[in-house]
């Protein structure tokens, strides 16, 4: 790794959404341009001149269906586009061609749709595997086997600290 580049890992939930995107924006303002993010959560920077810029994810599975139209909406509006990861698109636009906006999205209605789209493609399939991990909590209550029942109660405690923190996070969404 040279001089020039950067690694780093980091791990951000379906509600991290903001979190992330200030991330990325800060570290481009540290210098360092987001180029790829790869494999489990490994973020590659690329040495840039300090700059304010603002980062956006959009969540559109439909959006391969067409990518270049995608990517050309969005590049019209002056967003970069980086890539695509675990479905989402990321996006990038200097703070000085803001104009007073900092989001890909144009109303409220794009940005709840665009949240729905993440329940239905992402939090109904943990719902279902929920699911089933209650039934599997059950069978290990009834045959009294300690060990499934530490191992269920700790994955179902993951589940709950996953759900809620995405309902906050869409609340919170929904509010603004």
């Amino acid at each position: 790794m040279s001089k020039n580049t950067k690694k780093q890992f980091r791990y951000f939930t379906i509600a991290d959404q903001k979190k992330e995107e200030e991330y990325l924006r800060k570290m481009h303002n540290e210098g360092w341009k987001l180029v790829r993010i790869s494999g489990l959560c490994m973020y590659h920077f690329e040495k840039c001149e300090p700059e304010d810029v603002v980062y956006q994810l959009d969540f559109d599975p439909k959006s391969n269906e067409n990518k270049s139209e995608y990517i050309k909406m969005f590049s019209d509006c002056g967003w970069e586009y980086i890539q695509d990861f675990v479905g989402y698109s990321y996006f990038r636009k200097p703070c000085s061609e803001m104009n007073g906006e900092e989001s890909i999205f144009n109303d409220a209605e794009s940005k709840t749709a665009m949240l729905q789209r993440v329940i239905k493609t992402k939090l109904l399939p943990l719902m279902i595997i929920f699911l089933c991990s209650l039934v599997q909590f059950r069978i290990a209550l009834i045959s009294h086997s300690y060990v499934l029942i530490v191992i269920w109660s700790v994955l179902l405690a993951v589940y709950v600290v996953i759900f809620v923190s995405f309902l906050i996070f869409y609340i919170k969404s929904k509010e603004k």
